[in-house]
């Protein structure tokens, strides 16, 4: 009986723990699975178009340093040697270069992500409800970076031909490649600048899906509120 007595606080404990989880769930329960298959289409719908118009704009990465896309950190050498040589301004032009290529690329992505959206199963919607803070984000990496991929590469590819330097930049990180000092998707520009404007796109989304985790209240949508309200 004493040992028993002596559990008794961390059996308690184990049960505090485990109740938000089991509101949580039964909450959820209560819900329709067709609210809330709704209730997380508008509000991940709701959050691409945000991600996609503030990335999509001009200035949307050049001026954001959350986002903004640098040279890869084993070619800071480089940067500065150009800059020595009297060459800082191509330097500053090949940043900004791969910035606007990268924000007109996202402006593009809106119908992937969309499309990604429109297959999201009721399975897919329940796991991303009790899921982390960034499981939808997680989701449509998963679902759309290949297509993503393919779909900005050619923008980007077109954006940077527009430069000679680009040129520039594929040599020296070629280089630097096959030394070891940076992956081989960076070696390119236009591989590198793709990846880059990707994981700003992912980035930003998470951003809104946590805001809207964090504030279901706050949202418009009664829909948004209801279901994110159930499973805060």
């Amino acid at each position: 009986m004493t040992s028993r007595i002596r559990r008794l606080p961390a059996l308690l404990a184990v049960a505090c723990s485990l109740l938000p989880l089991a509101l949580n769930a039964g909450a959820l329960d209560v819900l329709s699975g067709k609210d809330a298959s709704k209730g997380l289409r508008a509000a991940l719908s709701q959050g691409i178009d945000t991600a996609v118009a503030q990335l999509g704009a001009p200035d949307g990465f050049l001026n954001d340093p959350r986002v903004a896309i640098p040279l890869p950190p084993a070619l800071k050498k480089a940067d500065k040697a150009l800059r020595l040589l009297g060459m800082g301004d191509d330097a500053d032009a090949l940043k900004t270069a791969m910035n606007r290529a990268a924000e007109a690329a996202v402006a593009q992505a809106k119908p992937v992500l969309k499309n990604a959206l429109q297959k999201m199963t009721l399975a897919d919607a329940k796991g991303i409800l009790t899921g982390g803070e960034d499981s939808a984000t997680q989701y449509f990496r998963k679902a759309t970076s290949a297509d993503l991929t393919a779909r900005f590469k050619p923008i980007v590819a077109n954006e940077t031909s527009k430069l000679q330097i680009a040129s520039l930049y594929d040599r020296y990180a070629g280089q630097a490649a096959s030394l070891g000092l940076v992956t081989p998707e960076d070696a390119n520009l236009n591989d590198y600048v793709t990846a880059k404007a990707l994981d700003g796109l992912f980035s930003r989304i998470a951003d809104e899906e946590r805001a809207i985790r964090k504030d279901p209240l706050g949202q418009t949508s009664s829909l948004i509120r209801k279901v994110f309200g159930a499973v805060r």
